[in-house]
């Protein structure tokens, strides 16, 4: 018989190698990969119990399946949520956190810093359902004071924020949300369950793209919903069960063999993002440098009271404008340019013109987006040799030549 975890309370690092252990019949030591669309039944009679659910027995992958099923385990106790539903990306798991629980009539407070695909859903698709949508500056307890004078259904916020690394005090808009009759759903992809549990601090349900630290190597899309075992089983599996946002089989054995390593790649990437914005706050070229643990950001004492580690993201604004921000990026020769986040690997992008550009100039001057913005996800490389890449593309602003690293870019597609 496959042997169980001890009945006791595990760390991080134990949950993440060995949480949510699903072994078949044949006691395999990796998780199996069950690429089938269904299940057989022994007889008409199970097939028709497990659809009564009188039965407990898999029927179709959209509903679940054994390496979903690992995933799901894992993640729930890593995170110390009652129940989780994985989807087949980040984007998958907000709307139907989201769609699940809203209805025509209601109305939802979001901050403002949101990823620009979640702004999208705030600002544009659900008040097309008859939906109330409400924006606040998430760093203005005043502003959402305000906004909670009227009940409200459903609050969401990132913190920290995408892009912009704003924090928002959790504790604090959870106590107001809950008088005002909402739930509290958290998109904590920037930290992870290792640098921070909103669900400590009065958060009902957190959201996560997997695609990003948990796979943690570009491989494949995830996604993650996690909350209480009545709201997960009442709420949130009949939507996703007749919508149908499911993860691959193979997409959810890819992360749950990137989750084995969560833990040593997260506290690195931390340490080089902080010595990156060091090293950016140094730099003339650079008229600003976020990171919540950088005493120069206006919240490190929020971040530092909800946060374990600043994380692996640092946001700067280059001297000069989109066109400057350009030369950077495109004399770089180590970091790539890309809009994904939480890899082994360095990259950065120009929110303005991708990940942020539909919100529009406005929504982006209020959000603190500038022309020279630039998201920089800090990966595993060596520091050192990051940094040099970074001074030699700031070298170039001012006409020096400017020094070399060790690895030239590959020819590729124009990006």
């Amino acid at each position: 018989m496959p042997r169980t975890l001890p009945d006791l309370p595990l760390r991080p690092a134990t949950l993440l190698v060995r949480g949510g252990q699903n072994r078949s019949s044949f006691d395999e030591m990796s998780e199996a990969v069950h690429l089938t669309s269904g299940f057989m039944y022994e007889s008409a009679a199970q097939a028709e119990d497990t659809f009564l659910g009188t039965v407990k027995h898999y029927q179709y992958s959209r509903f679940g399946n054994p390496t979903i099923e690992a995933l799901q385990g894992k993640l729930a106790a890593l995170e110390g949520a009652e129940a989780c539903r994985v989807t087949a990306s980040g984007m998958a798991a907000v709307h139907s956190a989201m769609l699940a629980h809203l209805k025509a009539g209601d109305r939802v407070v979001a901050s403002r810093a949101l990823f620009g695909s979640c702004h999208w859903i705030v600002s544009t698709l659900l008040p097309r359902y008859g939906i109330e949508t409400v924006f606040v500056d998430g760093t203005d307890l005043d502003q959402w004071r305000d906004a909670f004078r009227k009940p409200a259904a459903l609050v969401l916020l990132e913190t920290p924020s995408n892009p912009m690394l704003e924090l928002v005090d959790l504790p604090a808009v959870a106590e107001m949300a809950h008088a005002a009759g909402a739930i509290v759903v958290v998109d904590n992809v920037f930290a992870t369950p290792l640098l921070q549990k909103p669900l400590t601090m009065g958060a009902d349900v957190v959201v996560y793209s997997a695609t990003k630290h948990f796979d943690g190597q570009g491989r494949v899309l995830g996604g993650a919903v996690l909350g209480s075992a009545k709201w997960v089983d009442e709420v949130l599996q009949p939507f996703i069960r007749n919508t149908g946002p499911s993860i691959s089989p193979f997409n959810a054995w890819v992360i749950l063999k990137g989750l084995e390593t969560l833990h040593l790649r997260l506290p690195a990437m931390c340490a080089n993002a902080a010595k990156v914005a060091d090293f950016l706050s140094s730099r003339p070229e650079v008229s600003r440098t976020l990171y919540p643990f950088l005493d120069s950001h206006p919240q490190q004492a929020l971040a530092k009271r909800q946060m374990s580690a600043g994380g692996s993201l640092v946001t700067f604004d280059v001297e000069g404008g989109k066109e400057a921000a350009f030369r950077v990026l495109d004399a770089l020769r180590l970091i790539d340019i890309s809009n994904n986040l939480g890899d082994a690997r360095s990259m950065v992008t120009h929110p303005a013109t991708t990940t942020h550009m539909k919100v529009g100039p406005e929504e982006r001057a209020r959000l603190g987006i500038t022309d020279g913005t630039v998201r920089f996800s800090v990966g595993l490389e060596d520091v050192q040799d990051l940094i040099d890449d970074l001074s030699q593309a700031l070298d170039g602003l001012r006409g020096k030549g400017g020094g070399s690293v060790g690895v030239a870019k590959a020819a590729g597609p124009a990006r």
